[in-house]
This record gives structure tokens, C-alpha cells and sequence, in this order.
């Protein structure tokens, strides 16, 4: 029992080594990161075909009264809320490819292979310490703990919210992109069907259209109605799924991961203890 926790330290060491090196950690990361950089890519391009659809159907006007002698009532004012929300959508759209192409970059950067190298470098030292029962100087240890994190934490992050995503969310965001390229291919056929307002027509003209226009336009407002919110709804659902992946749930497997670095390296000093000739 004298050498025990000299030899699962000792071990432990060696898992990190053996990890910084051979576990194909980046490979699996990457493509996580690139089938989530898909993702966001083709959420940001429904986005701004949807956008397009809405600027040219706001600028549609809907007669209320038969021959458009009346009230008249422009579609943009149905679909204003829905604009303010695709354009936001579209904007965190961006900003997640943006996060992906960045989790990329520093996927490479801690699978440098230098980095590697010091983390082999810092591992010996540290496992020479413990084999001659003498306590680690603190520097050491806050190096290996930063070190841990720039190799393993993104990547290990990346894996986990990519598998939290796959779990939970998966469905949701199949479902909610669906819908809103459906909503994209709606709204056209919709202002087709509504009765237009007539330009420049003379007062027998709109009298002679009368019977051959379709008067009730309750139809038409209702599938818009029906459709602003539904695609309101789904641009929320798909933001929140990608606020989760690219920024909420990566930043707290990195915290759990460094609050479990730092309780072995160097938080309660767990080190010194094991140089102890009574260990």
C-alpha cells in the first residue's frame, strides 16, 4: 500500500500522455464541428431566403373591400414581427458558423504537436516527483492543469454537446428547419391567391371586376396570420438550439472539466501528500 497512490498517479499520467498523443480525439471533434458548421450554414441560407420572401410580400397590398374601394391592408403589417425575428435568426445563424469555424481552429491548435510534446515533457516531471516521494512544486502543477485544457478541453466539449445534441435536440431542429423552409414556399402562393389591390384603374374597371374577384380575403389573412407565427416559433426553437450547442453547453463541460483538473492538480493539495514518506 506504500507505492498505491503513487502508482494510480502514476498511471493517470500516463493516460494523459498516452492521450495527447494516440486517442483520435480530433478526428471525432472535427467531424462534429463540421456536420454542426452544415447545420448552421443551411439554417443561415433558409434564413435569408426567407427574408427575401418576406421584404418582396411586404410590399404587397390586400383589398378589404370588393375591387379595392376601401380599406386597403398591407402584408407588411403581418409580417413585421416575423422579419425582426428572421432577421435576428439569420444574424445568430452566422454568428454559429462563425463559433464552429473557431472551435475548428482551436481543435488544431491544441492538437499542435508541440503541445503534446510539453504536456509529455511536464508528465515526466511530474511523475519523477511522485516516484521519489517529494512534493510537486504549484507551478508545475498549474501548468499541467493548462495544459489539460488547451489539448482536451475543446475537443472534449465539441464531442459532448455534439452527443447532448443527437440526444435532445436533434428532432426538434429537423423539425423546426423543416418548417421553415415550408413557410419560405408558402408565403409566395399566398400572396398569389390574395385579391391584389388594383393600380390604376378607372372606377368601371373596378366595377367590372367585381364579379369575377374573390371577395373574401379571411382565408388568405388567416394562412399569413398562421404562418408568420408558425415561422416566429420555429426561428426561436432553431436559436435556442444552437445558442446550447455552440456556446451554453461547451462553456459548461469546460467548466466541469477544469473544476475536475483542477481537484486533481491543483486544488487541495493532493500532491504534496502523496510525497509523504507515511503515505
Amino acid at each position: 500500500m506504500k507505492y498505491s497512490r503513487q502508482i494510480v498517479w502514476g498511471l493517470l499520467l500516463g493516460l494523459v500522455v498516452m492521450g495527447a498523443w494516440i486517442i483520435p480525439l480530433d478526428k471525432a471533434a472535427t467531424e462534429h464541428v463540421d456536420a454542426g458548421l452544415k447545420r448552421a450554414l443551411v439554417s443561415f441560407a433558409s434564413a435569408r431566403a426567407l427574408n427575401a420572401v418576406i421584404s418582396v410580400a411586404q410590399g404587397t397590398e390586400i383589398a378589404a373591400t370588393p375591387a379595392g374601394i376601401g380599406v386597403q391592408l398591407s402584408v407588411g403589417q403581418i409580417l413585421d414581427p416575423v422579419n425582426d425575428v428572421v432577421e435576428q435568426f439569420s444574424q445568430l445563424m452566422l454568428a454559429a458558423s462563425i463559433a464552429f469555424g473557431i472551435e475548428k481552429i482551436l481543435i488544431s491548435i491544441g492538437a499542435y504537436w508541440m503541445v503534446s510534446l510539453v504536456i509529455t515533457a511536464i508528465a515526466v516531471m511530474c511523475a519523477y516527483y511522485i516516484f521519489r516521494q517529494r512534493p510537486l512544486p504549484a507551478l508545475l502543477t498549474k501548468v499541467l492543469a493548462m495544459l489539460i485544457m488547451v489539448r482536451f478541453a475543446v475537443p472534449l466539449a465539441i464531442i459532448g454537446s455534439d452527443k447532448m445534441f443527437h440526444e435532445f435536440m436533434a428532432d426538434d431542429y429537423m423539425s423546426s428547419q423543416k418548417s421553415i423552409e415550408t413557410v419560405s414556399g408558402q408565403l409566395p402562393s399566398m400572396n398569389d391567391s390574395a385579391p391584389q389591390v388594383a393600380q390604376e384603374k378607372s372606377i368601371w374597371d373596378k366595377i367590372k371586376g367585381w364579379s369575377t374577384q374573390n371577395l373574401d380575403i379571411r382565408p388568405q389573412l388567416t394562412g399569413l396570420k398562421e404562418a408568420a407565427e408558425q415561422a416566429i416559433e420555429n426561428a426561436i426553437r432553431l436559436m435556442v438550439i444552437f445558442l446550447l450547442q455552440t456556446l451554453v453547453l461547451p462553456l459548461l463541460l469546460i467548466w466541469i472539466l477544469w473544476g475536475m483538473v483542477k481537484g486533481m492538480t491543483v486544488a487541495p493539495p493532493m500532491w504534496p501528500q502523496l510525497a509523504r514518506p507515511d503515505a
